[in-house]
C-alpha cells in the first residue's frame, strides 16, 4: 500500500519558474517529475507509475498487432548511420560521443538502422517474413529549444516498431496492422487524436501518416475540410491553375517605384500612377522574392530564391520540409554581400536561375553562376506580375510567367490559409494546432537497400526486404494526458493510467479515524484497488485534500468527522461531485465504482 506518511514525494504550491504549459506545472507541483536540465527530467515513484501504465497499454496492443519486443542500446556506433547517410543529415541535431580510443558514436534519435542490422543478421528467407518488432525505448535530440515540459525534450521516451516484407503488398498490410494498433492504443489511453497525411522527411520512404492530438499549445499546424481532407500543413499540396494564354498581354515595363518598402506601398503607388483597366493591382499580383540560406549537413552554405505571391508570406516550416535535409533561415547581410546581383527589396527573376545563366548551361553544372530559383505552384504560364526589376528604386509591370521568364522548378513554400481549396476538392480548409503522438511510415527499401538487408524468394533469388517504421511519443502522450485533463485544483487522471485509483484520506487526530480509514484501505486492497491512503498524522485536513487533488487521482474517499454517524464522503475527481457512504458499505461501493470506470 502507498502511504503518504512514506511515499518519496514533495508537492509544492507554486508554479515552477520555466513552467510554460499546464502539463509541465502540475506534473512538477504535483511530484510526477523533476527537472533535471534543460529539456531534461528525473522521474519520481508516482510519475514512473503512470508512465508504466502508458508503456503497458502500448506493449498489448503491439503484441495484438503482431510484434515482438525487443531492446537495442541508446549508444551506438556511427557506421551504420554513416552508412545510410543519416550520420550527416542529422547535422546538429544529435548528440555525437567520441569514445577513448577516438571511435565516434551517437545517442540515437531513432533506431532504423540497428533494427535493420538485427533482421539482417538472423533472416535470409522470405519464409521469416513478414516480421515485425518493436521497443520501447529513451531517445535523444539535440532540441535548439528545449520547452514545454516532456512535450518537447532533448532526452524522450519512444515507442518504435518496425515491419520488414518481402513485397509492397506485404508491407501495406503490415502498415494497416499498425494504423489500426495506434488507434487502439490512443482511444484506450483517452486522447483526442486526427490521423494527418504527412511527410516523411529525414526517415524517407513513401507513404506517411501523423496522429495528432488537437491542441491550442501545438507546435504542429495542420488542416481539414469539410469532405473529410486532412494534412499537416507540410504535406499540403497547392491545386495549380491551369496555364493563361498570353498572347494579348501587354509588354512587360519598368517604372520608378520609389519609397516603395512594402507590398501594401509598391500596390498603391501602382495603382496611382500605373493602374491597369480591367482592375485594381492587389497584393495578390505582386511577385515577392525571398531570399533564403540553405545549410547542408556537411555545413556548406548556399542561396536559394523562391518566388511567391506578394500576398502570402513564406511558411518556414514548409521551406524546412520541402528542403529537407538542409536547414532554412533567412539570408543575412553577409550573403546579401556575397551576392551583388541580389538587388534588396527590388529583386527580380532577370537575376535568377535560367534567366541568368549562359545559354546552353544546366542549374547544377560547375559553369553555373546563377543562383537557383523556385516558384510558387500558382504562379503559372501567362500570369502576370508586379516585381523587382533588380535595380534600386524600381519594377517591373506585366512581367510574364513562362513569356519573359521561367524558374528551376516549384515549391511549396507559401503559408496555407484558411479557406484556401482542398487538394482534393472536399471544400475549404479549416487550420487548427496539435501535438505529434505517432507517425507512421512505409520506409519501403531505402534503409535495407544502404544496409544490404536480402533474403532469398521462393526462386532463389536476393530479394530487398521493404520496411515500415511506426513512431509513438510514450512520454509525450503522457504529458497531453496531463495537458487535457487538469483543472484549477490539479490534475484528474483517467483512471486506465492514473498512479492509483483512490486517495484515501483521514482526517482530524482521532485514533478511530485513521483506524476505520487504516481498515477501509485493506478491505480495498483486497479487492484488487489501487489505493493511497493519508496517513500523516501531524498534517492539517487542508493540506491532505489539496495534495489529493493536486496529484489527481480518480476518486478521493474521506473518512472524518462523519465517522461517528457512520459514514465517510467519496469524491469523484473528473466531475467534482460526492456522496456519503455507510463506511461498512464504502469498500464494496467504491471497489464497483472503479470497476465501472476501468471498463
Amino acid at each position: 500500500m502507498l502511504r503518504m506518511s512514506t511515499l518519496f514525494l514533495r508537492t509544492l504550491r507554486e508554479d515552477p519558474a520555466d513552467a510554460e504549459v499546464a502539463s509541465h506545472r502540475l506534473l512538477v507541483r504535483a511530484g510526477y517529475i523533476r527537472r533535471a536540465a534543460p529539456g531534461i527530467y528525473s522521474w519520481l515513484p508516482l510519475g514512473l507509475k503512470v508512465l508504466a501504465k502508458v508503456e503497458a497499454i502500448v506493449r498489448e496492443e503491439m503484441d495484438r498487432a503482431g510484434g515482438q519486443e525487443v531492446h537495442f542500446p541508446a549508444l551506438l556506433p556511427k557506421e551504420p548511420y554513416e552508412a545510410t547517410g543519416r550520420w550527416t543529415e542529422y547535422g546538429p541535431g544529435i548528440f555525437r560521443v567520441v569514445d577513448r580510443k577516438g571511435g565516434d558514436y551517437l545517442l540515437a534519435p531513432t533506431h532504423e538502422e540497428v533494427f535493420t542490422l538485427l533482421v539482417k543478421d538472423l533472416y535470409s528467407s522470405y519464409k521469416d517474413l513478414p516480421l515485425t518488432i518493436y521497443q520501447i525505448q529513451t531517445k535523444y535530440r539535440d532540441e535548439a529549444r528545449p520547452r514545454a515540459g516532456l512535450l518537447r525534450g532533448r532526452e524522450f521516451i519512444m515507442k518504435d516498431s518496425y515491419s520488414f516484407d518481402l513485397t509492397d503488398e506485404g508491407l501495406d498490410e503490415s502498415y494497416q496492422a499498425q494504423r489500426d494498433a495506434y488507434v487502439r492504443i490512443f482511444d484506450r489511453l483517452g486522447l483526442e487524436y486526427v490521423i494527418v497525411t504527412a511527410t516523411s522527411g529525414a526517415m524517407g520512404g513513401s507513404k506517411s501518416e501523423e496522429f495528432l492530438s488537437p491542441t491550442e499549445i501545438g507546435e504542429d499546424t495542420y488542416v481539414r475540410s469539410p469532405g473529410g481532407y486532412s494534412a499537416n500543413v507540410e504535406a499540403v499540396t497547392t491545386p495549380v491553375p491551369a496555364p493563361i494564354d498570353w498572347t494579348d498581354a501587354p509588354a512587360a515595363h519598368v517604372e520608378d517605384t520609389p519609397d516603395t518598402p512594402t507590398i501594401a506601398t509598391l500596390v498603391d503607388l501602382a495603382n496611382a500612377s500605373h493602374p491597369r483597366p480591367d482592375s485594381p493591382w492587389t497584393a495578390a499580383d505582386t511577385l515577392k522574392n525571398v531570399v533564403l540560406a540553405l545549410t547542408a549537413p556537411s555545413g556548406e552554405r548556399s542561396i536559394l530564391v523562391v518566388g511567391i505571391p506578394g500576398d502570402r508570406d513564406a511558411d518556414m516550416t514548409r521551406l524546412e520540409a520541402a528542403l529537407a535535409p538542409h536547414g532554412v533561415e533567412a539570408a543575412t547581410d553577409e550573403d546579401f554581400a556575397r551576392h551583388p546581383e541580389l538587388v534588396k527589396g527590388y529583386i527580380g527573376p532577370g537575376a535568377l536561375g535560367p534567366q541568368a545563366r549562359p545559354a546552353g548551361v544546366a542549374r547544377g553544372d560547375e559553369a553555373d553562376g546563377a543562383i537557383p530559383y523556385l516558384l510558387d505552384p500558382r504562379i503559372v504560364p501567362g500570369t502576370r506580375w508586379i516585381t523587382g526589376a533588380d535595380a534600386p528604386g524600381r519594377h517591373v509591370f506585366e512581367l510574364t510567367a513562362g513569356r519573359d521568364f521561367i524558374a528551376d522548378g516549384t515549391i511549396e513554400a507559401a503559408e496555407v490559409r484558411a479557406g484556401d481549396p482542398a487538394p482534393d476538392g472536399s471544400g475549404p480548409l479549416e487550420l487548427a494546432r496539435g501535438v505529434e503522438i505517432g507517425h507512421i511510415f512505409q520506409l519501403g527499401r531505402k534503409y535495407a537497400a544502404a544496409l544490404d538487408l536480402r533474403v532469398l524468394d521462393e526462386n532463389g533469388k536476393q530479394q530487398v526486404v521493404t520496411m515500415g517504421s511506426y513512431g509513438i511519443g510514450v512520454t509525450r502522450s503522457l504529458a497531453l494526458l496531463a495537458e487535457n485533463n487538469n483543472d484549477e485544483l490539479g490534475l484528474r487522471w483517467p483512471i486506465q493510467v492514473a498512479p492509483y485509483q483512490v486517495h484515501l484520506v483521514a482526517t482530524g487526530k482521532d485514533q478511530a479515524v485513521f483506524d476505520a480509514a487504516e481498515a477501509l484501505a485493506g478491505d480495498l486492497e483486497a479487492a484488487g484497488v489501487e489505493v493511497c491512503y493519508d496517513d500523516r498524522p501531524k498534517v492539517s485536513p487542508g493540506v491532505k485534500f489539496k495534495d489529493a487533488e493536486l496529484i489527481g487521482a480518480p476518486f478521493i474517499l474521506v473518512v472524518g468527522r462523519g465517522l461517528v454517524d457512520g459514514t465517510v464522503e467519496l469524491k469523484t475527481r473528473a466531475t467534482g461531485g460526492s456522496e456519503a457512504l455507510p463506511v461498512d458499505d464504502a469498500a464494496a461501493t467504491v471497489a464497483r465504482a472503479v470497476r465501472e470506470a476501468l471498463a
